[in-house]
């Protein structure tokens, strides 16, 4: 049936859907199908059964070795107390980190320059270099102390002057070869052959086109090396060098068989006049080898935080920034459970 003529046509609109409430239901027409998705989804959190079962057998584990470090009497804690801060302890850990400290320094001034040598454009300096840094890392460091200190038996004086000439200065070798300068000569000499190859490394893994760069803006070759090669090698030496320099804090222990009374010596020396106190002695010497070294990686961290300014876009948080993080999550977590 037509409509007449200039009759209007009005439009029906479809009835408005019924907002649905938490409490009502969807009627049956507004229930999806099979193949259409639900109203609402729960994620499920993954699980991690085997996770859980590796941190309960450790955390089982390191109690029992904390019950029985605390429960056995042979370690003789009141002994540990006694003798942890006396004077002879005190006195050898000094020299310790004397030795260290000197060792570090005159060590990785030589790792530059052996490092520097195996750069080097010269075929000369490149065959001592790499000779020095193959003998001294094939020689076990007692061997080249023990070496050191019999030195005087194969050169009883040395000279300064003219080579193979007449000598203006001559010194006596066992004055001059104390028992502190055995140490830290001997340490230095096999510490510098492993902070070359670390030192090395480090240079090598600035980009070439750093180099390239600095070259094409017309910079010193000594300007290109301090301001633009060695700020970008030291993220790579610090890590390596610091591990060196830990090892070198546990190596210092080897100077009692050179006659130095260093911490190792000391508690050496301790023992065989007190046999029964042995343990706890061992024990002195291994908590402070323990503190020196968590000092060094501290320091390392702190070093390597400052040598990544400028790679990174975020720092790594200090120790005290993430706690204090962790505080706020918690007083976040507090006030939104409060809240609920």
């Amino acid at each position: 049936m037509s409509e007449p003529p200039g009759s209007a046509v009005t439009p029906v609109r479809p009835p408005e859907p019924v907002p649905l409430t938490r409490d009502q239901p969807p009627t049956s027409a507004e229930e999806p199908g099979p193949t259409g998705p639900p109203l609402a989804e729960r994620v499920l959190p993954l699980r991690h059964p085997w996770r859980w079962l590796a941190t309960a057998v450790v955390l089982v584990l390191a109690a029992q070795v904390v019950h029985g470090l605390v429960t056995n009497p042979f370690y003789q804690w009141d002994r540990f107390a006694y003798w942890f801060l006396r004077p002879t302890i005190l006195d050898g850990l000094l020299i310790t980190l004397e030795v260290t400290a000197l060792s570090a320094v005159l060590g990785l001034l030589g790792g530059v320059v052996l490092a520097l040598g195996r750069l080097s454009r010269s075929p000369v300096l490149r065959a001592v270099s790499w000779t020095y840094i193959w003998l001294l890392r094939s020689t076990p460091l007692i061997v080249l102390l023990l070496f050191l200190y019999n030195f005087s038996a194969l050169y009883q004086t040395l000279s300064l002057g003219v080579p193979f000439g007449p000598a203006f200065f001559t010194f006596d070798e066992s004055r001059l070869a104390t028992d502190m300068a055995i140490a830290v000569i001997g340490l230095s000499l096999n510490e510098a052959a492993y902070a070359a190859e670390v030192v090395r490394a480090g240079l090598l893994s600035v980009d070439q086109g750093q180099h390239e760069a600095a070259a094409a803006l017309g910079l010193p070759r000594r300007f290109q090396f301090l301001r633009i090669v060695l700020p970008q090698a030291l993220r790579a030496i610090v890590p390596g060098y610091v591990n060196q320099l830990i090892g070198l804090v546990k190596s210092t222990s080897l100077v009692f068989y050179v006659s130095l009374l260093d911490l190792f010596g000391s508690v050496q020396s301790l023992g065989s006049t007190y046999p029964g106190d042995i343990v706890p002695l061992l024990l002195v010497a291994t908590v402070w080898y323990v503190l020196l070294t968590s000092l060094v990686s501290i320091a390392q961290f702190y070093v390597e935080r400052r040598s990544s300014r400028g790679a990174l876009r975020t720092l790594p948080p200090t120790p005290l920034q993430k706690l204090r993080a962790s505080v706020r999550d918690l007083r976040a977590r507090a006030r939104k459970e409060a809240a609920l």
